[in-house]
């Protein structure tokens, strides 16, 4: 049986109209800020205080898009008679989020917990010389973002502060019975 002319146009008007009686669902973007998934990835966020310059993340991003600059100091020795030791001090830190593909990899290979993903994403530019973003502005950026998720209360207690919790307690009760040994005659 061949089909009826105009019937595909028939359906192609019935989808039409079938739409066009459903409420919208687009957001007006600069009006309406979207609700983000937690972690997700807008930009990323530089605590410089942990950085140690160790330049891993350099090293490890696939499109080179980290920038580095440093110089040593010396620091005076901690106690007498020690010995003076050189650290690194970071003059520059700068991404070009021109370059980069959001990744992670430095995020992840960061020994010092220095570089975290924040939900910024409204960091467009005009020029793109301008997407090279300098510490000052990753440091701004690390404000934002989110706390760690809560620890699972059910979960067993980590290794570390387990160990950390057992010497305390052994010393209490060596301090308690060397009070006890000392206070008798």
């Amino acid at each position: 049986m061949s089909p009826l002319p105009g019937s595909g146009l028939a359906k192609g008007l019935a989808v039409t109209l079938r739409t066009m009686t459903k409420k919208t669902v687009t957001a007006q973007y600069p009006e309406t800020q979207p609700e983000l998934p937690p972690r997700s990835r807008g930009v990323i966020g530089l605590f410089e205080e942990n950085c140690t310059v160790c330049m891993l993340c350099a090293r490890e991003c696939p499109d080179w898009c980290i920038y580095i600059d440093s110089h040593k100091e010396t620091v005076p020795p901690a106690a007498p008679g020690g010995r003076e030791r050189s650290r690194n001090v970071l003059d520059r830190f700068a991404i070009d989020f021109s370059l980069c593909m959001y990744c992670g990899i430095c995020i992840e290979v960061c020994p010092f917990d220095a570089l975290f993903w924040s939900p910024e994403f409204e960091y467009a530019e005009t020029d793109i010389h301008e997407l090279t973003h300098e510490r000052d502005k990753l440091r701004e950026w690390m404000w934002t973002v989110p706390e760690p998720p809560a620890l699972d209360p059910g979960a067993e207690e980590p290794k570390e502060i387990a160990a950390a919790r057992k010497t305390a307690e052994k010393l209490a009760a060596q301090q308690a019975q060397q009070g006890e040994e000392g206070g008798t005659p």
